[in-house]
């Protein structure tokens, strides 16, 4: 009876150290849901894809340029943050991030702390860049950004020879904004500035060739690319001549009087 007592207290130990160690580590689903990619590309070319709201990560070396790509659609103001983790000892570091358009030109920052120095020894670095809005269409001489893929590019500037190469890790988060119909513009694009679109649109003539196209990027916004004609701006100038038109007769009722000047004889 005692052996039976202390292995049933063995057993009942047993399964209270292994249920924070359950509860600890994250269902797959879970880990499927909040996980995004956890590499950078090195280039334009081989930019990492990640969707909006998506937290990526990465691991480097400093002296690395790590690049991501995104997409964003018109009427959107896309912010870009980004946190790097540095070694445990190091000298000042300058980093920076830069975001491209699909046309690869290099977008402004609105506002935002695009470059930041990490003192001697600072655990991590924080960067964030918030966009122009998209503009569903632009003149062809405009830096205006547009509708498409979007580059980002995170490196450090300035660093000492001690500090090359030594290993950093990196997150990346993209959000967007979206600002309805005060940036609205008329027009739209043909297609959106994504990579590979005009090796597609020339497949699409000759469909017998076989030869090699380039890879289309394969992200796009949760409902598509915009028309590019609505706007919430219909609805705000459907609701103003409704307005107007309400306003003239009104205007209309309290100056007509009572439609006969008095000391007029009705007519016979």
């Amino acid at each position: 009876m005692r052996a039976l007592r202390v292995l049933g207290a063995a057993l009942l130990t047993l399964g209270l150290a292994a249920a924070p160690a359950a509860a600890d580590s994250p269902s797959p689903k879970a880990a499927e849901e909040s996980g995004g990619p956890t590499r950078a590309g090195t280039s334009f070319r081989t930019a990492t894809e990640v969707e909006q709201g998506q937290t990526a990560t990465a691991r480097g070396s400093t002296g690395d340029y790590l690049y991501w790509s995104f997409p964003a659609d018109a009427g959107q103001r896309p912010t870009v943050r980004a946190t790097v983790k540095l070694p445990e000892s190091h000298a000042a570091e300058t980093w920076q991030v830069d975001v491209y358009d699909g046309l690869r030109r290099r977008q402004a920052c609105q506002y935002g702390a695009q470059t930041r120095t990490a003192g001697t020894d600072a655990p991590s670095v924080e960067l964030e860049c918030v966009l122009r809005t998209v503009r569903a269409w632009s003149e062809p001489w405009a830096d205006d950004p547009l509708p498409g893929t979007y580059y980002v590019r995170l490196t450090a500037l300035r660093l000492s020879a001690s500090d090359l190469g030594q290993p950093v890790s990196a997150e990346l988060r993209v959000e967007a904004k979206d600002m309805g119909g005060a940036a609205a513009v008329d027009g739209t694009l043909s297609e959106p500035l994504v990579p590979g679109i005009a090796a597609r649109a020339e497949q699409d003539l000759a469909e017998d060739d076989d030869s090699p196209t380039a890879v289309l990027a394969g992200l796009e916004p949760d409902d598509g690319w915009t028309s590019g004609w609505w706007s919430d701006r219909w609805i705000w100038t459907a609701a103003g001549g409704a307005l107007a038109a309400l306003a003239g007769v009104a205007g209309y009722r309290l100056t007509r009087g009572s439609g006969r000047p008095p000391g007029v004889p009705p007519t016979a």
